[in-house]
């Protein structure tokens, strides 16, 4: 177990953070302009469903130590989460599935949507969790980086896998076991977010764009590309084009992809690195190609049929929100109770057709034609088997790995 210490978030950390926040995959993943263009969901699934078996152990000796559980005689759960992540019915003035939570369990949940930013939220809570005490929250959503460094640290509780019936059978392949929390003993994903290749099919002159290789070497887009400001992304997207797994990098793999990158740069094939504002200049044509976050492009396609995606043969990037119980939270039950709730694949569709995120959850294509058949029928929503196993997860780092990777890569992109 990692040991705590009071400012483990170095300088060069946070400062890749705060890029995320301000203009990266944190402020994509919050924003309700993907809601309001009624598109629906960017679900991904469609694996058939899983069985409950096969599932490894987490391979932990310890986590946090079981606190008091007082779920049987306060019927309640607090729960923490962002902004835009959870269904509004049309009146604003209820949310449907918690709503029906609480009338099938009598389980009463607390929703706030205090969390804005996972260095600040965990500001708030890790001196609470440092001495031991209760932080108020039963449940929690964070981002895969900060989820794993709260388990290393022995700061969540073990989930009940009795408690958990649909999400241990439900929990789509290529989120089921992450090298931090194999077979999710301590969470469950709540989202996904997929990196794909992006194109304007206007400014190529029609010529599909499919590889970081092409983005990188094409003549034709020389001046006209763009990559994304998030390291895991940008870095993870070349590590798989140069035949590498992100999954298993080592330090030499990392500096080759840096390297490629670099080269790219110098030559001016790469016109900036962005977060999510390369919306406009790809919908301008200013961009012709770029590496893009999947939410966005099904945003600007309503608008504009020349935005075309593409899933590059080398695979793509996926990562994650995730649920866990923190340390000493008083009402771990009723916590889990609610986390297979949402893994139910009725509730699971509700959810996903509401808020336009990736739908972590097996056996939800039934449901979703429910809602809207186009959603059932769209790969990018509910991928074929072969387009769910080209994912990929960037690797849990070390705080000397993250420190090293970051600065190096703050060069390259001149941050």
């Amino acid at each position: 177990m990692e040991s705590y210490e009071p400012e483990r978030l170095t300088p060069v950390q946070l400062a890749a953070m705060r890029r995320s926040l301000t203009n990266g995959r944190g402020a994509l993943t919050r924003r309700s302009l993907l809601r309001a263009s009624g598109v629906g969901a960017l679900a991904l699934g469609g694996i058939a469903t899983l069985g409950a078996c096969g599932i490894p152990p987490a391979g932990r000796a310890e986590g946090a130590a079981a606190a008091d559980d007082h779920s049987e005689r306060e019927k309640v759960v607090n729960f923490s989460n962002w902004t835009e992540y959870m269904d509004v019915s049309d009146d604003e003035k209820s949310r449907p599935t918690l709503a029906a939570f609480t009338r099938r369990t009598g389980i009463r949940v607390k929703y706030t949507e205090d969390i804005n930013d996972n260095v600040e939220f965990f500001g708030k809570i890790k001196p609470q969790l440092a001495a031991g005490q209760d932080t108020g929250r039963d449940l929690i959503c964070v981002t895969d980086w900060l989820a794993a460094r709260i388990i290393r640290l022995g700061w969540a509780q073990k989930l009940d896998a009795s408690n958990l019936p649909h999400a241990f059978a439900n929990v789509s392949a290529q989120f089921r076991s992450p090298d931090w929390d194999p077979g999710r003993a301590y969470s469950y994903p709540w989202t996904g977010i997929p990196t794909v290749i992006a194109y304007n099919a206007k400014a190529t002159g029609g010529r599909k764009v499919d590889s970081v290789t092409q983005l990188l070497d094409d003549p034709k887009l020389k001046g006209r590309v763009s990559f994304l400001s998030e390291m895991r992304d940008t870095v993870g997207m070349t590590l798989l084009d140069q035949g590498k797994d992100p999954g298993k990098f080592t330090d030499a793999d990392f500096d080759g992809a840096i390297g490629r990158l670099q080269k790219a740069v110098d030559k001016k094939q790469i016109r900036r690195f962005t977060g999510n504002d390369y919306t406009a200049d790809l919908s301008k044509g200013d961009i012709a190609a770029c590496v893009a976050w999947a939410g966005d492009i099904i945003q600007l396609q309503v608008d504009n049929p020349d935005i075309k995606f593409t899933i590059p043969a080398a695979g793509y990037i996926i990562s994650s929100d995730s649920l866990l119980v923190p340390a000493q939270a008083r009402h771990k039950t009723n916590a889990e109770k609610l986390i297979d709730y949402y893994y139910e694949p009725p509730v699971a569709a509700r959810l996903a057709a509401y808020i336009n995120y990736v739908c972590p959850v097996d056996g939800v294509r039934e449901e979703l034609a429910k809602i809207d058949e186009s959603m059932a029928s769209n790969t990018l929503i509910l991928p074929d088997r072969e387009m769910a196993s080209k994912s990929r997860a960037f690797r849990s780092l070390s705080t000397e790995e993250e420190t090293a990777y970051e600065e190096k890569f703050a060069k390259l992109i001149g941050a």
